[in-house]
């Protein structure tokens, strides 16, 4: 017998972060298979896609892109058990659905897209009803998606260019959802949260380099690219189960001390915004483990192919904002509902005095500025300074 079934947003996907729904992957009247992707959702941290419940044929969609899907809310639904022809309703049906009938009623099932075409229409956070397709049937082409998106930053330059103001001309670029969400999260945190306060240690990183320098192509020739994202994320581990307070979360009656360690990893993505992968259950990795499972989440991260579980169940978190030319960065806003975030800068050369066999000698040391940002509310100066000591103390200790 046909049924209706709802599809839902699964709310322990999102780990209570904002979704907002970029784009169907599929039309009312479109024949759907169970665990088949028929929209995509867009949250700061990663592109989520929402699978059809079952098999049958999909009859109502009750978002449109660009619209907030709040968890556990029915976003469409689908009709079992019947062909695409019976599962359509007719704009006569029910007043209470007369809307939404007449809208199934009316629209056709837009062309299969092939894998290119799908491809762009992802890139860019499109619906492909918003392209006007001219191939057979109404298919739309690589081209199509082209021209649509030179018109529309034809209409944007348009729009930006009649912008006058005392400051002289200006454009305005809308933000995208990963952008909105990202300000609002980091706006709670840092306003609305948690006090911060930044202790700054600084680290001799010589040990690092010249380790790095002997082992590299080892762990090139085993398959895994061996970075100094990885000597910080085995030191981290290290000072985290020295300062097991760390590596909480703070709740109003107690606070939440982890068994594991899941350190995110901040990761640039251009100008598009930053995410933040999880690499799990550092504690129990060595030094090539961490460098193959941040290899991994660092390619699936550029490609756009992280999945919701990369994202989720992080502890802690590094910024590693160095790499990007800052020595020091401050503060660095903590990854909400976290405890502590570490900073690290450049390493640069600097001049430093040793004292060698009783005498102060200067010396050039590659050196780095690293700070660890707290939530007040949980920790002191004594946890914090105690944390970047082991810190510090492993990195300068590789042999």
């Amino acid at each position: 017998m046909p049924g209706l079934i709802d599809d839902r947003l699964d709310a322990d996907s999102l780990e209570g972060t904002q979704s907002v729904l970029s784009g169907w992957l599929k039309q009312p009247g479109d024949q759907v298979r169970a665990h088949e992707p028929i929209a995509e959702l867009e949250t700061d941290k990663v592109v989520v896609e929402l699978a059809a419940p079952a098999d049958g044929v999909l009859v109502e969609l009750l978002k449109e892109s660009g619209q907030e899907v709040f968890p556990d809310e029915v976003v469409a639904r689908i009709r079992t058990g019947a062909s695409p022809r019976q599962a359509v309703p007719h704009a006569d049906s029910k007043a209470s659905a007369a809307d939404s009938a007449a809208t199934v009623a009316t629209a056709a099932p837009r062309p299969r897209l092939s894998p290119a075409v799908r491809r762009m229409l992802k890139e860019h956070g499109l619906n492909a009803s918003a392209v006007n397709g001219t191939g057979r049937d109404g298919r739309v082409s690589a081209r199509d998606v082209e021209q649509y998106l030179a018109s529309r930053e034809t209409v944007k330059g348009a729009a930006a260019a009649v912008r006058v103001t005392a400051a002289g001309e200006s454009r305005r670029v809308p933000h995208d959802n990963m952008r909105l969400s990202i300000a609002r999260h980091m706006v709670e945190s840092l306003l609305e949260t948690a006090p911060h306060v930044t202790a700054v240690f600084e680290a001799d990183m010589s040990a690092v380099m010249n380790h790095r320098r002997a082992h590299k192509a080892e762990f090139a020739a085993r398959g895994a690219s061996l970075t100094v994202t990885a000597y910080l994320l085995d030191a981290a581990s290290r000072a985290l189960a020295a300062v097991p307070e760390v590596n909480s979360r703070w709740h109003d009656d107690a606070l939440e001390l982890f068994d594991d360690i899941n350190i995110g990893i901040g990761t640039a993505l251009d100008d598009k915004g930053l995410i933040v992968p999880v690499l799990r259950r550092v504690q129990d990795l060595d030094l090539f483990d961490i460098s193959a499972g941040l290899d991994l989440l660092t390619r699936k991260a550029r490609d756009n192919a992280l999945a919701p579980g990369d994202v989720r169940g992080g502890t802690f978190t590094i910024s590693n904002h160095g790499v990007s030319g800052s020595l020091i960065a401050t503060p660095v806003i903590i990854n909400q509902p976290q405890s502590a975030i570490l900073g690290v800068g450049k390493i640069t050369k600097r001049v430093v005095v040793r004292e060698i066999d009783g005498e102060d000698v200067i010396q050039v040391r590659p050196m780095c500025y690293i700070s660890l940002t707290i939530d007040h509310r949980v920790l002191d100066a004594f946890q914090t300074n105690r944390f970047l000591g082991v810190l510090v103390e492993r990195l300068e200790a590789y042999k």
